[in-house]
């Protein structure tokens, strides 16, 4: 098995492309060792030293590091290693019964609806190049506030701020009019 390493805009976010799908239907984020106990593969990757996140594409893994710790070319050989296992020995990614709960999108007004889908068709795909996600948190309809949230390799990027402010918020702006303003809920 032949696993990528791809650079992310985040210098502590490396992205890893096992050759395979990963998380194709959802993906997922693992902040803490205590959340990672949902996911065999998770849980082996915070064992390593200076792994502070992981983050499951549909066809990577992202892993966060430590910022005063090690650096990637001290990380990436355990890592590897840690992937190459998981998929070789062909172990479930995600525990029986730990699958994240999916919200009623039924009950969504028609402009919440119109933002979830121009974040699932234009911004979501392009965000994951770059190894990360960006969720819908809520909409404010009287002040016309959207509040996203980041997560993986744009969750505490530095460029993070002006892909919402010239990339995200623009786009919303302009094919939702409602959308006065995009902040980040960290």
């Amino acid at each position: 098995m032949f696993i990528q390493t791809e650079a992310t805009p985040n210098p502590d976010v490396l992205k890893f492309l096992p050759g395979r799908e990963v998380s194709p239907t959802q993906p997922r984020e693992f902040r803490s060792i205590d959340e990672s106990t949902a996911s065999p593969l998770a849980e082996a990757l915070f064992a390593l030293e200076g792994v502070t996140g992981v983050f499951y594409g549909a066809d990577y893994v992202s892993v966060t590091r430590d910022t005063q710790g090690l650096e990637w070319s001290q990380m990436k050989a355990p890592i590897l290693a840690a992937v190459m296992d998981h998929f070789v020995s062909g172990t479930a990614l995600i525990r029986d019964g730990q699958a994240e709960e999916i919200g009623d999108a039924s009950q969504d007004s028609e402009i919440v609806a119109e933002i979830k889908q121009l974040l699932d068709s234009r911004i979501r795909p392009a965000v994951a190049q770059d190894g990360g996600d960006i969720l819908f948190d809520s909409f404010d309809e009287d002040s016309g506030v959207l509040t996203l949230r980041m997560r993986g390799a744009c969750a505490g990027c530095p460029s993070s701020a002006m892909t919402l402010k010239a990339g995200v918020e623009q786009m919303m702006k302009h094919y939702v009019p409602e959308v006065t303003r995009v902040e980040q809920v960290l």
